[in-house]
């Protein structure tokens, strides 16, 4: 398991960012980006770039994906 010291620690110079092709190419999306030191992704917000992405575990990103696309996440 990764820590939040070591996830924010690492650096994200050289990450490659990517955004969704779902993307309607208006600047307003959130993007992606593998750390290159661990196995994590750092997310950011396209229109904000001044703001510090949030990081978090690759398998953390899974488990969201995989509940975020069967439903099981509810507007609160």
């Amino acid at each position: 398991m990764i820590n939040a010291t070591e996830l924010y620690a690492a650096p994200l110079t050289g990450a490659r960012w990517h955004k969704s092709t779902y993307t309607a190419n208006n600047g307003q999306c959130v993007e992606l980006a593998p750390l290159p030191t661990l196995p994590a992704v750092a997310i950011r917000d396209s229109k904000n770039l001044q703001i510090e992405p949030i990081r978090t575990s690759q398998q953390s990103m899974r488990d969201f994906a995989t509940a975020l696309l069967a439903g099981g996440l509810v507007a609160v």
